[in-house]
């Protein structure tokens, strides 16, 4: 099977625009980050004690390992993965994220980085509750658990996806060509790995699995299949449904062919005009230079050769 091509789109997705995944994820973790070291404040300023902040607080946000408080409290499952307590913690996960984040939304498009990190944290979350429930081992001590806090699985899912699509991805180029992105991924992995050595398995399970998906999410892609693409299209729905101004747009029946054959009856040569350029650049930035057309990638190409 041949080996998909992706290139790096010559129109950045600006830091500022509207639909930026990476920026949008950092944003939501800040704000819980605030929010929480905010409450923090508010009962040290209150002289209230400092287990009553976990309790009142950081436990209704972090996923716990017991089952029966997990029951009381289903939507820490998700809110574990963008709640950061520490300030360490919350720098180390945003630098990676950045670090992955950035190669992967400028090969593969914007709208694959949220769905992966969602599949990763959401595996790390399961692994974290079985390993902790089922491992015989575990399960003796699982009363004195931590809860889970953090996006650490989810940022894993990431990396890995990220080196998948391109390990031979050139970081700091000035330096002596670059260093190739899969040895960046074995530092990360390195250090993930050695800060969670002293901890609870659950999480070691966790980030594993989670780099895992990250894998094979990106084979699936290169076949054909997104994994994420229900959770774009959910997306939109919502978009559409808080924003009817907003409606996106759906390809009209004029637009399809209602035939079949194996030789086109003629093949078309589009214009070389700066607006149709811009419009497929956008349309990588958003789905990714798998999901170009023949018609498409053959005006690249010439675009790439001539001066328009």
């Amino acid at each position: 099977m041949a080996t998909q091509s992706y290139k790096s789109s010559s129109r950045k997705i600006l830091l500022g625009q509207d639909n930026n995944s990476l920026v949008f994820l950092f944003a939501v973790n800040m704000l819980m980050f605030v929010i929480v070291n905010f409450l923090k404040v508010v009962y040290y300023l209150s002289e209230i004690p400092d287990e009553f902040f976990y309790q009142q607080v950081l436990n209704w946000v972090s996923l716990p390992a017991q089952t029966d408080t997990f029951l009381t409290r289903p939507w820490t499952f998700i809110s574990t993965m963008i709640t950061h307590h520490s300030i360490w913690q919350l720098i180390s996960s945003m630098l990676w994220l950045w670090c992955f984040g950035f190669i992967l939304q400028d090969l593969a498009g914007n709208n694959k980085l949220i769905p992966i990190y969602i599949y990763g944290g959401l595996v790390g979350s399961l692994s974290f509750l079985l390993m902790n429930n089922l491992v015989p081992v575990l399960a003796n001590h699982v009363q004195t658990v931590a809860p889970l806090l953090g996006a650490g699985s989810a940022v894993m899912a990431i990396a890995v996806a990220t080196t998948t699509l391109a390990p031979d991805y050139r970081v700091f180029p000035l330096l002596n060509g670059g260093i190739p992105l899969w040895v960046i991924t074995l530092i990360f992995v390195a250090i993930d790995f050695a800060t969670l050595a002293t901890g609870n398995a659950g999480i070691g399970a966790g980030h594993l699995l989670a780099g895992l998906v990250g894998y094979f999410y990106i084979r699936q892609l290169r076949r054909g299949s997104d994994w994420g693409a229900w959770m774009n299209k959910f997306a939109q729905w919502l978009d559409d449904l808080f924003n009817p101004e907003k409606k996106h747009n759906v390809k009209s029946s004029s637009d399809k062919h209602f035939y079949k054959t194996g030789t086109k009856p003629f093949e078309k040569k589009a214009n070389l005009t700066q607006q149709r350029l811009d419009a497929i650049l956008d349309k990588i930035n958003q789905e990714g230079y798998q999901f170009l057309t023949d018609e498409e990638k053959a005006f690249l190409k010439r675009a790439s050769n001539e001066d328009i």
